[in-house]
């Protein structure tokens, strides 16, 4: 072979191992809460910078770190977004496939709203009423024992409900959003509850009693409806019956056409999720993986983009469609965790968020 073809050789065989190792382009996957936000910021960074508008997949907060956490290949996303924390048994599957560099960032508040069509009556229900609707158990009737739940009709669970059929259009298992109901409606309730308590089990490791009732059930009244929350939406205008369950920024994107209930006499808003008496209102995460940083050069862009004060502040883009602010100081301190690429820990992890 002569010096000019080996030469050739060499240039093809080294363009060839940077194509492997090196894109231009951000992989993100995740919630389908965090969707919209995270697809105006790569619509914004592809707009005004030289890297292509990374490709954004709504696959569910689990689905994402499933996929996040498979390994530091090039061919795994670099970011992965969540309506709730990273679990623990996430960050352990991270870790065993060697995805050990992880930044966790907070971007906002999110209420998880409850919603019904614009034309029906409006609607109150209490966090008690909505796990007696959405639980796979209820206490029987002396309440001593849990049974099937028979409850089909509102009314049922209360006489001051009215007479409508229970159908609760919500996202499948895979996402955030429903760990977040189950956590709040479901475990938050039966905790207070000595018919559920007495079914806890000993945590071996801790060795005492943990609180986890979780089951929603399976016959037909809830119906797991994907992570496309607009689906929702279109199908709640079908069956004027229904109710959906999905972040508030479908809610307020689709304010002509669906309308929150009230959840312990609080309507869904900016000012009730982000002082907290929305009960159920919930942070919003992306999470970083950066032993891809220096081969995805458009990441760090990317995620200090995502953070400024344009994006997550009181006044800034993401809250035209949804997002709520955080608190200035705690927003600032997050800003900063996560431009210094803070790495998150286990036991990080562990504390309340």
């Amino acid at each position: 072979m002569t010096m000019k073809k080996t030469a050739i050789a060499l240039l093809t065989a080294s363009a060839l191992t940077v194509s492997l190792s090196a894109r231009d382009q951000i992989k993100i996957v995740g919630s389908s809460t965090v969707y919209p936000f995270s697809s105006a910021v790569a619509e914004e960074l592809g707009a005004t910078s030289k890297y292509p508008t990374p490709v954004v997949e709504s696959t569910g907060s689990g689905g994402g770190m499933k996929l996040f956490c498979a390994g530091n290949e090039m061919n795994t996303p670099d970011i992965t977004n969540a309506s709730r924390r990273m679990k623990a048994k996430e960050f352990k599957l991270c870790e065993k496939n060697g995805v050990t560099d992880i930044t966790e960032a907070v971007i906002g508040f999110d209420g998880i709203a409850f919603a019904q069509a614009k034309s029906n009556a409006p609607f109150s229900v209490t966090k008690k009423q909505l796990l007696l609707a959405v639980a796979a158990e209820v206490p029987s009737k002396d309440g001593k024992s849990l049974v099937k739940n028979p409850y089909t009709k509102w009314s049922q669970i209360d006489a001051s409900l009215p007479s409508r059929e229970i159908v609760i259009y919500g996202p499948p298992k895979s996402s955030g959003t429903r760990d977040a109901f189950e956590d709040m409606i479901l475990k938050g309730q039966t905790k207070k509850m000595t018919v559920y308590t007495s079914l806890y089990k000993m945590d071996k490791v801790k060795n005492k009693a943990y609180k986890k009732y979780k089951k929603i059930r399976t016959d037909g009244v809830y119906v797991p409806s994907g992570e496309n929350d607009n689906l929702i939406v279109s199908k709640l205008n079908k069956n004027k019956a229904a109710f959906g369950i999905f972040g508030y920024s479908f809610l307020m994107e689709n304010d002509d056409k669906v309308q929150g209930a009230k959840v312990n006499g609080v309507l869904p808003n900016p000012k009730s999720i982000s002082s907290g008496k929305y009960p159920i209102s919930r942070s919003l995460f992306f999470y970083t993986k950066n032993s891809h940083a220096s081969k995805v050069p458009a990441m760090s862009k990317y995620v200090d983009m995502f953070m400024s004060e344009d994006m997550i502040g009181k006044e800034g883009i993401l809250g035209e469609i949804g997002l709520i602010a955080l608190p200035d100081a705690r927003r600032n301190a997050l800003r900063s965790s996560v431009a210094k690429r803070t790495k998150i820990t286990l036991e990080e992890l562990s504390k309340k968020h």
